[in-house]
């Protein structure tokens, strides 16, 4: 009987070996060759998923492959296409291109009605905030959850609002309030009122950015509209015609280091772009937008953007408004990492969001020397004032407003 188990044990464990090497042959054989040029189409088209929508799969069905999902970039599907036509790959093409504007009955655009609107990672009020939209804000609509809207921000930031934060229209409803003139709140906090008297009933509250229309001048208030044309008042000591705003914007480092300032002590927030709260690259966002640019959401987004003018330390090479870079550097066996932002204000300081906002110093002498930071400093950016297809300024932008051409014509 012994020995009988000593020949039977080697010989099943040969045949499971042998049964084991063929079946990994067979998945070896049967790999998916769409597999492959989705992940090229996807590395061209939408190689960050925070800005770019690609999500396509495949599934097999009997000798042709049925692509399934879903994208925001009819280049990318198309692009996709042809590469499986080029390999004589037969495929059904079940991608569900976004804006979906059957389910959004074509009200595939929206504009943020309330002072702050949450941009969150997924359609429930319990998931992270990524980014948030100021009142004003042109979105555009991508699909429909429940009471949640896929959205894609000016600077293409995707995530979830829900239908409180925005107005839905479609786009012929969008060129009409474009046409009306606006009005931007200067404030950093404040509140708007039923009735042309701030003793009377207040309708919201307000930030700085916050664009309304403009419907006309009573006295010490400027009568507004919200997007959903709820109507109210303002205080004129406290806002100013956006158009009168534009023309007379001449971003300075002076003024960028005086908005980065008016902003100090408010709250760090994760996804915070508001006074409400921010984080780093929330902050640096919010100083630049309030000086006319819209910079890209995240650090490790903005770091792509203006002209680099340090990398060693070399702190008197740089001026006021610069934006300084912190995180892990690239290994052999790893790539930078780029995790915090924060914007020169001259003297060896830096300000930035970091708990709350407030100024650091880089002076190694000084008592306050941020130690911590200095060792994690990468490089410095020069952004203000550059031309970059990663920003957008808003002078020569038609985000709040139309073209003169487009307001004649129509």
């Amino acid at each position: 009987m012994k020995l009988l188990r000593k020949i039977y044990l080697p010989f099943a464990l040969l045949i499971l070996l042998a049964a084991s090497s063929c079946e990994e042959k067979s998945q070896k054989e049967e790999k998916n060759p769409t597999d492959e040029y989705i992940a090229e189409v996807k590395k061209e088209y939408a190689p960050d998923g925070r800005v770019a929508l690609f999500d396509v799969k495949t599934e097999k069905q009997g000798d042709s492959y049925i692509l399934k999902g879903e994208s925001n970039d009819p280049e990318a599907v198309e692009s996709l296409r042809q590469k499986l036509e080029a390999e004589n790959i037969k495929f059904t093409d079940r991608i569900r291109l976004l804006p979906d504007a059957e389910e959004l009955e074509n009200k595939t655009r929206g504009v943020v009605k309330i002072s702050v609107a949450n941009i969150r990672d997924e359609p429930k009020h319990s998931a992270q905030l990524v980014t948030q939209a100021t009142l004003g804000m042109p979105l555009k609509v991508l699909k429909k959850q429940g009471g949640w809207y896929y959205v894609q921000t000016p600077e293409a930031y995707l995530g979830w609002v829900d239908y409180g934060g925005i107005h839905n229209m479609n786009e012929e409803e969008l060129r009409s309030w474009k046409q009306k003139d606006k009005l931007i709140y200067l404030e950093t906090v404040g509140f708007s009122y039923e009735e042309p008297n701030s003793d009377s009933q207040r309708v919201s509250d307000l930030v700085s950015g916050n664009i309304l229309e403009l419907v006309e001048r009573r006295g010490k208030f400027y009568e507004v509209k919200y997007p959903n044309g709820k109507r109210a008042f303002v205080e004129t000591a406290y806002a100013q015609p956006y158009q009168d705003w534009l023309a007379n914007l001449e971003a300075t480092e002076e003024d960028l280091v005086a908005t980065g300032k008016d902003l100090m002590g408010a709250p760090y927030l994760w996804g915070g772009t508001s006074p409400k709260g921010m984080d780093c690259s929330g902050f640096t966002k919010t100083v630049f937008f309030m000086n006319g640019v819209v910079l890209p959401r995240d650090a490790s987004q903005q770091i792509h953007t203006g002209e680099e003018v340090d990398t060693e330390r070399n702190f008197e090479n740089l001026e006021k408004g610069d934006l300084l870079f912190f995180g892990k550097p690239a290994t052999d066996s790893t790539a930078e990492r780029v995790i915090h932002v924060g914007m020169w204000i001259g003297d060896n300081k830096f300000i930035h969001s970091m708990g709350n906002v407030h100024i650091s110093n880089f002076d190694k002498d000084a008592e306050d020397f941020d130690e911590y930071n200095y060792n994690r400093y990468l490089r410095t950016k020069r952004v203000l004032n550059k031309e970059d297809k990663g920003l957008i300024y808003l002078r020569q932008s038609d985000l709040f407003t139309l073209p003169e051409a487009e307001e004649v014509k129509m």
